[in-house]
């Protein structure tokens, strides 16, 4: 009867655990193909929108990340290395809270992209700044067709090229087209979040 039991809790859990390794592994393979990339919205950051008269130059300037939005973006980095990204292209919004996030990911350098940068502050520009993004994604994915690519940026940049709003640290998988467009996503929660 014991020995029952340990075979049908043994079964259980190589059964979770592929469960588990299937979906962490289809995460690390749709980012090793030439059409999909992640977007991820900055981590925690109390507020809205920047101080005035913020400078992307000061730090001290912007809304910043919080102990708990750093902490959140280390925990993401770990959560990304359990799903088999250990390494990345990773790019970021000039803006400090976002290049703060992608380095605390820690899967590699972080290049600032004008083309990631917020236009919170001046709608206008959704039209132009998607058309970059899109861009962007095109010129990096032709260059780095095999290799993982995160891209750190803000919820009026990604709900403008996917249509979706994120919270703080949600991450999002977009499969593109050959132009660098999205065609569809699968949204990831923040590993933190409930």
């Amino acid at each position: 009867m014991q020995g029952t039991v340990f075979k049908r809790v043994a079964w259980f859990t190589v059964g979770v655990l592929a469960c588990v390794l299937a979906h962490a592994s289809e995460l690390s393979e749709k980012l090793q193909s030439p059409d999909h990339v992640l977007l991820m919205r900055h981590t925690l950051a109390p507020g809205i929108g920047d101080p005035d008269n913020y400078k992307l130059s000061d730090c001290q300037s912007q809304r910043n990340l919080s102990a708990e939005g750093r902490q959140q973006a280390a925990y993401t980095g770990q959560w990304l290395k359990q799903q088999g990204v250990s390494q990345a292209e990773v790019y970021s919004s000039p803006w400090c809270r976002c290049f703060d996030t992608a380095s605390l990911l820690h899967k590699g350098s972080v290049k600032k992209e004008v083309a990631l940068g917020s236009f919170f502050d001046d709608m206008s520009q959704t039209k132009k700044q998607t058309e970059d993004l899109a861009k962007l994604i095109q010129t990096e994915r032709n260059k780095y067709p095999k290799s993982p690519i995160i891209m750190v940026t803000h919820h009026v940049n990604i709900e403008s090229f996917t249509g979706k709003i994120l919270n703080s640290g949600d991450m999002i998988l977009v499969k593109v087209n050959s132009s660098g467009q999205a065609v569809s996503h699968k949204l990831y929660p923040s590993p933190t979040n409930p």
